[in-house]
This record gives structure tokens, C-alpha cells and sequence, in this order.
């Protein structure tokens, strides 16, 4: 692992690290079910998470029995209805919405003279970044656009490290989901995980939740 002095930067996921947009993403899907009418439960919600769009829609539709019910063009309309949706719901976010811990972390690293880049997979992301007031601590956000694959391929935190114009080897990625963990592994980069260290075990480093996420807990973990 790099010794904590050759770290220069560090390359952040979004949601689940900085803040929580799944309960938006819930909300925003729920008025497509109803629309649709199929019953709404903790169990399609759950199913929803980390699926793809066109993805979760069918997912909406076969849960009430309605696969069979709209064109392809009626779909990606119901699809484009829930991102509206969504971005309604996500500009009410203030920076009180930041997760326990980041707000600090991020400034600490600010004062310290440490460069930041965002590596999300959410297009949202700019707008995510404005409402919580933290679009000026990045350097730049990685366009998920414009990338060939996604996580777990490293493209992302490659890139995110060349948002910030650094070695790989002197950034640390920071993730709650064992696919960006292997991307930033990938990337030759070192790996912070938040969350559950069973799920996140490749992690190079592994913090309980975001309140433990210090410049001198990191420092400590690395030596």
C-alpha cells in the first residue's frame, strides 16, 4: 500500500459517501408504479437499487403485471417522467443533507491543500454538487457520458485522477459499493471503503460509516 505522504488527491463516489439520494430515487419511482398501477412495497424498492433505468422500469411494470402493456416509446417516455422527477425531488437537497462526518472531512482536506475530484455514475451529479454547496471543493467531476464502461472497470478513477492532473498511486478513492472498490483497485489507486467490511473486504482501508472518515484515521490506517 502507498505510504499516506505520497497521497496528493482524492476521487469521491457520490451516493452512500457524500450523501443519500436513494430515498429520492425511491420517491421518483414510486409515482411511476402508481401511474402504472402496480402496488408499491419495501421489496420492489429494494429490488430497484443499483439497476439501471430501463431496467427497473420493466421491473415496476412485470411486478403489476403490466410488461405487456406499453409500446417502447410509452417506456422510455415513464422513464423520462421518473428522471424529471427526480431532479425535482434532488434540488431540494441543502448541504444539511451532507452525510455525518464529509462536510468536515471535506473541508480538511480543502485547508490541507488536497486536490478532489467526483467519480459518480449519476448524470445528476452537477446538480447534486450545487444544491449541497460543494461544487467548488472539486477540481472537476468525471462525465459519466463520456465513459466506455462502467463500475467495477477502473475507467472512472483513472479518469478521476486525471481530473486532478495526479499519478494514480497518489490518490485515494473513497466508496460504499464493492464494485467502485475493485474500479478504484483497478485504477492502481488506493481504496477507501465505507460501510460493511465484509461487503467491501478488497478495500485497501475500511471505515465503519462516514463520521469515521479523518485525515488522522486515514493517516493512522496507511502509516
Amino acid at each position: 500500500m502507498t505510504n499516506f505522504n505520497e497521497i496528493k488527491g482524492f476521487a469521491f463516489d457520490l451516493d452512500g459517501v457524500i450523501t443519500d439520494t436513494a430515498k429520492f430515487h425511491a420517491q421518483a419511482w414510486q409515482q411511476v408504479a402508481d401511474k402504472v398501477g402496480t402496488n408499491w412495497t419495501e421489496d420492489l424498492a429494494d429490488g430497484l437499487k443499483g439497476i439501471s433505468r430501463m431496467d427497473s422500469l420493466e421491473m415496476i411494470l412485470k411486478a403489476g403485471g403490466h410488461e405487456n402493456d406499453y409500446s417502447q416509446a410509452e417506456k422510455e417516455k415513464l422513464a423520462a417522467e421518473k428522471n424529471d422527477n427526480y431532479v425535482q425531488l434532488i434540488k431540494t437537497l441543502t448541504p444539511d443533507d451532507i452525510l455525518p462526518g464529509m462536510l468536515d472531512f471535506i473541508k480538511s482536506l480543502q485547508a490541507s491543500g488536497y486536490k478532489m475530484s467526483l467519480a459518480s455514475v449519476s448524470l445528476n451529479a452537477p446538480v447534486i454538487l450545487k444544491s449541497l454547496g460543494l461544487t467548488d471543493a472539486f477540481e472537476g467531476i468525471v462525465n459519466p457520458a463520456s465513459l466506455k464502461k462502467g463500475k467495477p472497470d477502473p475507467e472512472i478513477y483513472v479518469r478521476a485522477a486525471e481530473v486532478m492532473k495526479l499519478d494514480p498511486k497518489q490518490v485515494i478513492g473513497v466508496e460504499d459499493a464493492a464494485a467502485g472498490v475493485t474500479a478504484i483497485n483497478g485504477a492502481n489507486e488506493t481504496s477507501l471503503g465505507i460501510g460493511n467490511s465484509d461487503v467491501l473486504h478488497e478495500a485497501d482501508l475500511i471505515f465503519p460509516d462516514t463520521a469515521a472518515v479523518t485525515i488522522e484515521a486515514i493517516k493512522e490506517k496507511m502509516g
